[in-house]
């Protein structure tokens, strides 16, 4: 046997004894000789890649199938070994797995080319999911190890592993994959923001951990007393899931932190909830936190029971009980099928649940992709669907429907069927009548009236609140075939409101020229076909005005504007070089300013700009408007600092860091402990719960910035504080 399968061998031999060694390590001698000239971009021999797939899948506990196909999954892509000749040495089904992660051609594709990828899996993992399970595992060992890779390409692939692979992985019920990629994706997109939550958790983990053995000792002596055998053990919260928690309950980093998170694994369902009312004696449960997963299921097989109860200290603390069986499906989710085979078998009083049960999700993707013609919109709609969580609403024959979030009884008629959701002029909840746009929640029975009339059809305005990816493209549809007119009017009049709202010349960017050409750029056959496609909602308007803007080369700024947005840093009595710390060559006395667009201070590499009845600009180098301004070079003149003791210069910095209470008044305090007076200051807060401040203030000495910069970064939340100019 190779030594160098000894490591993969082992694992498979604890997870699947019953494994085809003499096949897999076939595979992999294959995949060696195929890969056996190409080298990872860290210098590593390709092989080790396809190996550590195989490693992860092994851990997970996967079939021998599944392992081959991870060991020669970029064969076909990579070398000369063809999918014929594949499945001719290993048969049709580790074939079709190789296929189906195998990415399609670029050139052929272009820029679809990532869409059609995604699409192409989606259909080869409805007809087997393991197809999805190497694509995770390859998905991880690539986040692994991202670094080598520019780093563009780093963040364009962890935002698509935010946005589509552990999200995926999420609906397979594998959380040990889902949590590994939301970190290392986390950490790779927003380095600052994860090393600030690193240390905020490091912080408090000491006084955090003794607090957590409290709770455990007294669950497990409960548990003991009421003879129930019990592991009790804290879960580890996920650098990412922090985050997620705070934006998502819209908290600050320590109120997450006093939720500490009790896992109870038992033996039985019935222990289950023995355990719950054996934690409930002891502890009051805070309403509304307590769901029964086990009863009522996630889409993902997942089962527990949840209960939040107000611990020690008055502190809350989460509490998940599950069974040992439970667990398992909790942390390989679908991959437990294969590792758990006995367990395998319709729903029963055990909490067993069948594969691919949970599939009709799976189902539901394979008809958008046959109804969505444009991959990028089919890319947007999957990225929807899987970044919301569900509601589960029940029809008037009792049959379960799961709605995104927020769904209405709009997004229930598609649901269940394309032309009731057409003919959906009204619905029943729980017995009343409510407007079409209400929210739905779990547990609602809703019951839709649908019209008789032939010229019955959807509303425009449905699209303001569906929720639903396929709700949101069948009223598209719609209106794509039976209202393509009135949408080209719609289009043409929101391209025109947009111009005007950014006082655009109108004649001269709607000429017919170059319209056909940007509708060519995005792929439209004429201007009709654009301006139907903004109409419906496909493009935004916004998009094509900022389009046809570059198109002619950019606005040209009048000059003025920039004079006006100069301000003098002097008062009025001192508008002269020596008091703004500028000299123009040549003159000494000339009327100088420094440009507010851009702030510069001694030290930056400046140009001055000869204004109309503003004396001269000064501007950084690298300031955007200086492009403009080098249009007119007889009037850009050589500038030099010469700051004396009473120049006063002005700055601006950003600051960036997770909210929370306070947090305004802690950086405005430290900035007046460092002596700057500040002029002005702007607060914006993003849904991410990111903090976006940015301050002007004056300042004599611009070393001194150092220092200032220095102590607003130690503030508790500061992840990034820097300076801003026109320039960044």
């Amino acid at each position: 046997m190779n030594p160098v399968l000894e490591p993969l061998f082992r694992t498979v031999r604890a997870t699947h004894p019953k494994a085809d060694l003499r096949l897999i390590e076939r595979a992999y001698e294959v995949a060696a000789h195929h890969h056996r000239d190409q080298k990872r971009k860290s210098g590593d021999p390709y092989i080790t890649h396809p190996l550590a797939v195989a490693t992860i899948l092994a851990e997970l506990g996967t079939d021998d199938e599944t392992l081959c196909a991870a060991l020669l999954h970029d064969t076909v892509e990579d070398t000369s070994y063809g999918l014929d000749e594949l499945r001719a040495d290993f048969g049709d089904t580790i074939g079709s797995l190789v296929d189906g992660v195998t990415k399609l051609d670029k050139v052929k594709f272009g820029d679809a080319a990532q869409a059609e990828t995604v699409r192409k899996m989606v259909v080869a993992m409805s007809r087997d999911i393991r197809v999805l399970i190497i694509k995770l595992a390859d998905r991880l060992h690539n986040m692994r190890t991202m670094r080598y890779l520019p780093e563009h390409k780093r963040h364009q692939k962890s935002r698509e592993t935010l946005e589509i692979f552990a999200p995926l992985a999420h609906r397979l019920g594998m959380n040990t994959i889902k949590w590994e990629l939301e970190d290392l994706a986390f950490a790779m997109l927003y380095p600052k923001r994860y090393d600030e939550i690193a240390r905020m958790v490091s912080e408090r983990a000491p006084r955090r951990d003794l607090f957590l053995q409290e709770v455990i000792e007294k669950v497990s002596g409960d548990l003991r007393e009421a003879k129930i055998r019990a592991v009790v053990k804290g879960r580890p919260k996920h650098y990412y899931s922090v985050y997620q928690k705070m934006i998502a309950r819209d908290v600050a980093f320590d109120d997450i932190y006093d939720l500490v998170g009790i896992r109870v694994l038992v033996d039985s369902v019935r222990d289950c909830y023995a355990a719950l009312g054996t934690i409930h004696a002891r502890w009051n449960p805070v309403p509304g936190r307590f769901k029964d997963y086990i009863a009522m299921p996630k889409f993902n097989m997942y089962q527990s029971l949840h209960t939040t109860v107000i611990g020690p200290e008055g502190k809350p603390v989460e509490l998940q009980i599950r069974t040992h069986a439970m667990h398992h499906r909790a942390e390989y989710g679908v991959a437990a099928h294969w590792k758990y085979k006995e367990e395998v078998g319709s729903p029963g009083p055990q909490g067993k649940v069948k594969p691919g049960s949970d599939m009709a999700w799976l189902r539901q993707l394979l008809d958008w992709q046959k109804e969505t013609a444009d991959p990028g919109e089919f890319l947007e709609s999957l990225r929807f669907d899987l970044s919301v969580s569900e509601v589960y609403v029940f029809t008037p024959r009792g049959q379960v429907v799961a709605l995104p979030e927020g769904a209405t009884p709009v997004d229930f008629a598609y649901a269940v069927h394309t032309e009731v959701g057409h003919r959906c002029i009204g619905a029943r909840v729980n017995g009343r009548l409510v407007p079409l746009e209400s929210r739905l929640g779990n547990g609602d029975t809703v019951e839709i009236f649908t019209s008789k009339s032939p010229d019955a059809g959807p509303s425009r305005d449905w699209l303001k609140f569906v929720k639903s990816g396929r709700a949101r493209n069948k009223i598209r549809q719609w209106f794509s075939k039976e209202r393509r007119e009135t949408a080209i009017e719609a289009g043409k009049e929101a391209i025109g409101r947009a111009m005007r709202k950014q006082g655009l010349p109108l004649q001269r960017l709607m000429s017919g020229e170059s319209l056909l050409a940007l509708a060519r750029d995005l792929h439209y056959p004429d201007v009709s076909a654009l301006y139907a496609a903004v109409g419906e909602g496909h493009v935004a308007a916004q998009t094509v005005v900022t389009k046809l803007v570059a198109s002619i080369g950019g606005v040209d700024s009048a000059e003025e504007d920039i004079a006006e947005t100069s301000v003098p840093t002097r008062l009025q009595g001192r508008p002269r070089g020596g008091g703004a710390g500028v000299v123009v060559a040549g003159d000494a006395d000339v009327w100088v300013r420094l440009s507010k667009c851009c702030t510069p201070v001694p030290g930056d590499e400046i140009v001055g700009f000869v204004t109309r009845g503003h004396g001269v600009s000064v501007h950084r180098a690298d300031c955007t408007n200086v492009q403009q301004l080098r249009s007119q070079p007889d009037r850009l003149v050589e500038v030099s600092w010469s700051p004396g003791d009473d120049s006063v210069f002005l700055v601006a910095i950003q600051v960036e860091a997770l909210d929370r209470p306070r947090l305004l008044s802690d950086v405005t305090r430290t900035l007046s402990d460092q002596h700057v007076n500040i002029l002005s200051a702007s607060v914006t807060t993003s849904r991410d719960r990111v903090a976006v401040s940015k301050f002007t203030f004056e300042m004599g000495d611009p070393k001194h910035l150092g220092h200032v910069l220095k102590a607003v970064r130690s503030i508790q939340g500061v992840f990034d504080v820097y300076r801003v100019s026109g320039a960044t």
